[in-house]
Order: structure tokens, then C-alpha cells, then sequence
């Protein structure tokens, strides 16, 4: 069964109404949010009833503080599609603005959950809060009588639990290996190629330019990296390249963001959907003497990539 998703928790068809539902921000469907779905598919399949997801767009922190910088590890798009690679029936993606985010908590379990929901079942995290001001714990869903499973802390080997914010500070660091470790996959940035300043194709290294945007920015450098064209559908190559995270400070840009050489490659994909992996990162950005020794060291980074991703899966 595709999963089904839906942008309101109200005027749903029957047929979504009484699942099994996780509830949760699910940024990152990250290792910890797997075993939160994997105990809700074992009841509801137990129960003989769909699994639902109860997220909320944009996430919660965009509200309430938006000046932040970008946090976000997954666009909406990508969090559904890990969600469909778990086989979860339904998404309810509800807009989170200032009305929802006034809810009590009381009044997210009568108008939510029994009135629209109607859930067979909840699954959540031992730490998970809701309501204005977040008032609502783990024990006030328990109080409700909605039948409920609280999942405890998820960890790996160190005791570290696997969450969104251990994961934002890896990729901070630049610690790939590490941020895809407590993934549970491959974390990318995904983005519609633009057109840039022609810079790289000045120098030889014509690359393909991708916006941020609201994803969070890993530490800034040069990255060994496997990309693809969405569009080129289910079974598009992975295709090795060398990609700068950043600012440029040779030809400095106001706001990060990605520029990848696509090693062997010939096709104009500007307006295309390109989805970017960094493997390892290979140094920090910096700024050269000259054009030619910025021309050096990109050959370097080339070579060195090249050889990272023959290695690699």
C-alpha cells in the first residue's frame, strides 16, 4: 500500500480514522524514530489496523523561533519518503501556525484524537511533550485512557541516544560517518539545480549549484560526494563528484550552499532535482593566493574524492 498523505487532521475518509498512530516531529527518521515505528507496526498488525504517523509541518521550532538558523535534516518531501520506505499507511502532516500551537493539551487529545483521529492506539517516545507550553507529557496521554505504549530511550553502544539533535551536531563537526550512524541511511541535501555565476566552468570545474535553504548547513568544505538527478527516476545512478558546502571566500556568496562537480559528466540539468551525499569531508573551505593555486588544489580535491568513492558503496 502506498502511503497516503494528508495535510489536516479533519474531514478524513473513514478508512484513516482508528489507526495505530506514532506521534512526533520524525525529523530525520532517524534510527530512534525507526523503533518507534517498528513497536507501533507490531500492534497494529497485532490489532489488524493501518499505522499512522501524527507530524507536524513546519516543524515547531520554525514558529516559535524563526530567526534560528537552518536545523531542518529532512525537507517535508524527504520525511515523507523515508516514512513510505517504513511502510506506514497514513501521514497526517498537520500545519503547525499559531492556532494549532494554542491547542492545551486537553484539547489536543478531545479535538485531535478522539473527536477526528480516533486512534486505536498511540505510540511515543518517553519524552515526548505536547499542548501550549508543552504541557502535556507522556503521563497526561496515559491519564486520557487512550490505550498507549511509551517507548524508552533509544541507544546505541555508548548509551547515546539516537535523536535529531545528536545527529544536527555530527553534521555539524563535519562527522558524516557518525550523523549516518544514528540515521539509520545516507543522510543528502536535496535541491532544484540553478544557475550560478559560471565560476567553476571558468576554471574548469563546472558545477551544479543547489540552495540550502531551510536544511541544515554541515560544517563548510569540500566533500567527497555521490549525487543524483530525481528525476531520472527509481533506478537513476549514483554518481561520484566533489562538492563545496559553503560561502566560496574566493568569490564570497551571502548565504551558504552547494556547489558540485559531477566527475565525467556532460548533461544540462539546471531546473532538475539533484539529491547530494556527502561521503567524507575532505577539508575546510579557505580562501588562495591565486586563481591557479585554487585551480591546484580543486584537481587535488578531485583526485582525492575519486579515490574515497571507488570504495566506496
Amino acid at each position: 500500500m502506498e502511503t497516503k498523505i494528508f495535510d489536516s487532521y479533519k474531514n478524513l475518509p473513514a478508512a484513516a480514522k482508528g489507526c495505530v498512530i506514532v506521534i512526533g516531529n520524525f525529523d530525520g527518521v532517524h534510527l530512534g524514530h525507526q523503533t518507534l515505528l517498528a513497536a507501533a507496526r507490531k500492534i497494529a498488525d497485532e490489532m489488524d489496523r493501518s499505522l499512522a504517523v501524527l507530524t507536524f509541518e513546519p516543524h515547531p521550532r520554525r514558529l516559535f523561533r524563526p530567526d534560528d538558523p537552518p536545523f531542518r535534516l529532512t525537507t517535508a518531501a524527504l520525511k515523507a519518503e523515508r516514512l513510505q520506505d517504513a511502510k506506514v499507511d497514513y501521514v497526517f502532516a498537520v500545519p503547525f501556525d499559531w492556532d494549532f500551537a494554542s491547542l492545551t493539551a486537553d484539547q489536543f487529545i478531545d479535538q485531535v484524537l478522539r473527536h477526528e483521529l480516533q486512534p486505536a492506539h498511540i505510540v511515543i517516545g518517553y519524552d515526548f511533550c505536547f499542548g501550549q507550553l508543552r504541557k502535556g507529557t507522556p503521563e497526561t496521554l496515559k491519564a486520557s485512557n487512550i490505550p498507549l505504549t511509551i517507548v524508552d530511550k533509544v541507544a546505541d553502544e555508548g548509551d547515546d541516544a539516537f535523536s535529531s539533535s545528536a545527529i544536527r551536531q555530527a553534521l555539524r563537526l563535519g562527522d558524516i560517518d557518525r550523523a549516518n550512524a544514528l540515521l539509520g541511511w545516507p543522510w543528502e541535501i536535496r535541491g532544484i539545480v540553478q544557475k550560478g555565476d559560471q565560476r567553476g566552468r571558468e576554471l574548469g570545474y563546472p558545477t551544479a549549484n543547489v540552495p540550502l535553504g531551510d536544511i541544515l548547513h554541515p560544517s563548510y568544505g569540500v566533500y567527497a560526494t555521490f549525487v543524483k538527478i530525481l528525476e531520472d527516476g527509481p533506478n537513476a545512478q549514483w554518481l561520484p563528484s566533489a562538492t563545496n558546502i559553503g560561502i566560496r571566500p574566493m568569490f564570497a556568496v551571502p548565504v551558504g550552499q552547494v556547489e558540485t562537480y559531477i566527475f565525467d559528466f556532460n548533461r544540462d540539468i539546471y531546473g532538475k532535482t539533484l539529491c547530494i551525499r556527502p561521503v567524507r569531508r575532505l577539508r575546510g573551505e579557505a580562501k588562495f593566493e591565486s586563481l591557479e593555486a585554487l585551480v591546484a588544489q580543486i584537481a587535488q580535491d578531485c583526485a582525492e574524492a575519486r579515490h574515497i568513492l571507488a570504495s566506496s558503496p
